[in-house]
């Protein structure tokens, strides 16, 4: 596997722990508290997804051969309404997000240094994956914020609980003993 192998699979799995995290937000709330909005200013989970998916249309939709702000977005009624029901919300975001992965996943090592526009301003394709993975990490961490704000004591941690830290080091270091590589091979990564 080459660097730019080994980059693509990266990119394809940090973009898949990203669409995980924002799932087991969504998976913890209901069609009411979708549409919250915390505070003046804010957005409501319903709202940051909408934004997401409006965003990945136009970013990956021809991803190599024409801007990342496409003529038909509406970047601004992104920020208007969320979604009736959970259900819908959670059907746009797959419809979004498998636009990223099927485009991520037909990359090839060659077209990493090629360049595309977003907003007329020119990236290689690897900043222009930077970029959103910067993006859409800062938005999930946005989610389980409002997420952790709604369900208050009833949420379920999404990472190591609090009181948690040493049982779980401790876990990780035994389970490192029995492997005999110490990098997971980038073919084993796990993919949905």
């Amino acid at each position: 596997m080459d660097i730019g192998q080994a980059y693509l699979a990266v990119a394809l799995d940090n973009f898949l722990d990203i669409k995980r995290m924002g799932e087991r937000v969504l998976a913890q709330l209901n069609d009411e508290e979708i549409n919250v909005i915390p505070a003046d200013e804010s957005n409501s989970i319903a709202i940051i997804v909408k934004h997401l998916v409006g965003n990945m249309r136009s970013r990956w939709s021809d991803f190599l051969t024409t801007d990342g702000e496409k003529p038909t977005r509406n970047r601004e009624a992104e920020f208007e309404g969320g979604y009736p029901t959970l259900a819908a919300l959670k059907e746009e975001w797959k419809q979004g997000w498998q636009i990223v992965l099927d485009t991520v996943e037909s990359l090839t090592p060659d077209d990493l240094l090629k360049t595309v526009t977003i907003r007329g301003q020119k990236h290689t394709v690897i900043q222009a994956i930077q970029r959103q993975v910067v993006h859409y990490s800062g938005h999930i961490g946005q989610m389980v914020y409002i997420g952790k704000w709604l369900k208050r004591d009833r949420w379920q941690s999404l990472s190591i609980p609090r009181g948690q830290s040493q049982t779980y080091l401790e876990e990780m270091l035994r389970q490192a003993e029995k492997e005999t590589d110490s990098v997971r091979p980038l073919d084993k990564l796990d993919r949905e």
